[in-house]
């Protein structure tokens, strides 16, 4: 007799392990800010017993118990919450052996590869098949790729300048060719000036120099915590985006957190590329 098919959820996550639950995920703990707001913005905050440290979107994940960093979990808070699945986010080894000490408990464990749009919307749907929602994250990628379109059509022919994005700084550190940052520069209507095809690259500010970039975007977040404005670095002011004052601060979580609010990043950068293509609202107050 050929052995019953499963009857619950699966999915081959991007490990290429198979994720087989039982029934849908109701207490579910994402390992990585952005899996969590997935699921948040599939209207399915509710399921979601656990945050790390750095998650603070939407509001009300500050209520839920933080369980440590990304890679580095609290293993005993974590199996106290009695999770039912976990999500994580691929990336270094630290992330995957947090991965195999979960698993060894015998918690289900989902792992996913988000380095641009497409990746995304496939982690959607195979995060919307765990915990049986599969409408909600069709109706979300739906959403999501309505307001790319929007841009893309906005952005059509433009002069794409050449964009550098600061990771870190002092120890200079890049958003590379393989990022999702990097995606957001394109869809944005410009191009990454760093070639490398890796998510991070060193560099020196010799380097820097050479390339001089024609926009400078600067992260403030956790990896970049308290970064001086370029034009205050000895160094930079020779980088024709200092110089024309093509310099912009933006929001980490927006832009190196791949998830649902990474269309919101390409949204303002792209009106920051091209306010021509993005003219602002009248102020003017209708006469009377």
């Amino acid at each position: 007799m050929a052995p019953a098919a499963w009857a619950g959820p699966v999915i081959l996550d991007d490990l290429g392990q198979r994720v087989e639950l039982a029934t849908p995920a109701r207490r579910v703990v994402p390992l990585y800010s952005g899996l969590g707001e997935i699921v948040s913005a599939m209207g399915l905050g509710d399921r979601l017993v656990a945050r790390t440290n750095v998650d603070n979107w939407p509001a009300e994940a500050l209520a839920r118990p933080a369980i440590g960093t990304h890679m580095r979990p609290n293993m005993e808070l974590m199996l106290g919450l009695k999770p039912d699945l976990v999500l994580q986010l691929a990336g270094r080894d630290a992330a995957l052996q947090s991965v195999e000490a979960v698993r060894n408990h015998g918690i289900p464990v989902a792992v996913f590869v988000i380095d641009d749009f497409a990746s995304l919307f496939a982690a959607m749907e195979r995060i919307g098949i765990l915990l049986g929602a599969k409408d909600a994250a069709r109706q979300e990628t739906a959403r999501i790729q309505a307001r790319l379109a929007a841009v893309d059509k906005a952005v059509e022919g433009v002069q794409r300048p050449a964009v550098f994005f600061e990771v870190r700084y002092p120890n200079l550190l890049a958003a590379g060719k393989d990022s999702m940052v990097s995606e957001i520069i394109r869809r944005a209507g410009g191009e990454n000036v760093v070639a490398q095809g890796k998510k991070l690259v060193r560099l020196s500010e010799e380097v820097l120099v050479g390339l001089n970039p024609e926009v400078y975007l600067v992260q403030q977040g956790p990896m970049n915590p308290a970064p001086p404005h370029p034009s205050g670095r000895s160094h930079f002011r020779t980088l024709a985006a200092v110089r024309s004052g093509r310099v912009l601060m933006v929001d980490e979580a927006l832009y190196s957190r791949p998830g649902p609010r990474s269309v919101q990043a390409v949204e303002e950068l792209a009106s920051f590329l091209h306010p021509d293509r993005f003219p602002k609202p009248s102020s003017n107050k209708d006469s009377k």
